[in-house]
């Protein structure tokens, strides 16, 4: 019988994702809070045949240091974080984490648009600082916008812009514009969304959000000129990639009134810093990139990488990124 392929986990998994992976491989553990430091990792990953991790660079300084890598399996859908040519180079696949998180990121975006909409943080605020207090609030000072038969405007109709759309026509009777790659025609029979240009889109959306991935061609694509596009009373949420965004552009945005409001989950620096103008702004909504941060989808996506590593080094089944299929040391 041959020996159990030898693997790195860096960040704490459940009890059961363990029992997985130690039935399959040779495993060495993170067992402290956070994710094994990379000066760590780098010392560990020289002999292992895959490694399991949620971000990190997977660069040519990695892969120079791991001969025997075969695998890097990412507890993510995204995965930037892979220098795909490096690993092309060397035969390295890489594998993700899609489907099992769509449903709970489509939720936060809904939720950003109602609180960025509706004022929930800044009202929040409000009252916990005891300013709501007879003759407080008077006129239509503390107004909102309303979600419902607004129009949406989604920028990437992937697996999430489809659970964000069924959210948005099926709960709130939201009027739904679209524009990606490509037409998706079932989108379209299920949900009655019109395909449109991106800048006819930023044009009639009450609410712009982007969730494509983060590639050369979406890098900035929503800067000062598309900002420009949009109405004054309009919401720009993000929840796909801080740099997805030209943050300066967004800043001025909100500082000028070319929009109203926003509600994001990144930023172009994780963590943002505290001098960020963003934190500082009432109307806009921040939050610490948590998309899928429940305890069953990333118990999901945690045993979800768990397979994708076993299956790419058994020969299985795997969810191996696009750009990386058909290659590797298998």
């Amino acid at each position: 019988m041959s020996a159990k392929p030898k693997v790195l986990i860096t960040q704490k998994v459940p009890e059961t994702v363990q029992n997985y992976l130690n039935e399959h491989c040779d495993c060495t553990y993170w067992d402290k809070e956070g994710t094994m430091p990379r000066a760590e990792l780098l010392e560990k990953i020289t002999d292992v045949e895959g490694v399991f991790l949620s971000g990190g660079a997977v660069d040519t300084d990695l892969l120079d240091r791991a001969p025997k890598l075969r695998v890097v399996s990412s507890s993510s859908v995204g995965y930037n974080h892979f220098d795909l040519e490096a690993m092309k180079a060397r035969g390295v696949l890489g594998t993700h984490t899609p489907y099992v998180l769509d449903g709970t990121v489509a939720d936060l975006v809904l939720a950003l648009m109602l609180s960025a909409g509706r004022r929930i943080a800044e009202l929040d605020a409000f009252v916990k600082a005891g300013k709501w207090q007879k003759g407080a609030v008077k006129g239509t000072e503390l107004f909102g916008m309303d979600i419902h038969h607004a129009t949406v405007g989604i920028i990437g109709m992937g697996r999430i812009g489809e659970a964000i759309a069924k959210r948005a026509v099926h709960g709130f009777d939201m009027n739904l514009l679209y524009y990606s790659r490509s037409r998706k025609q079932d989108v379209e029979d299920k949900y009655g969304a019109r395909y449109c240009s991106l800048n006819e889109l930023l044009v009639e959306s009450d609410y712009v959000v982007i969730i494509t991935p983060l590639t050369p061609e979406t890098e900035h694509m929503i800067g000062k000129e598309q900002f420009s596009l949009m109405k004054p009373t309009a919401f720009f949420i993000n929840a796909s990639r801080g740099a997805t965004v030209d943050e300066q552009a967004l800043i001025e945005a909100l500082n000028n009134g070319t929009i109203r409001g926003a509600g994001l989950d990144v930023f172009d620096v994780e963590p943002t810093p505290i001098d960020n103008p963003l934190l500082k702004m009432p109307n806009v909504v921040t939050l610490p990139h948590i998309g899928s941060a429940t305890d069953k989808t990333r118990y999901d996506m945690a045993m979800l990488a768990a397979k994708n590593l076993v299956g790419a080094l058994t020969g299985g089944e795997a969810y191996v990124v696009q750009e990386l299929q058909g290659i590797g040391k298998i």
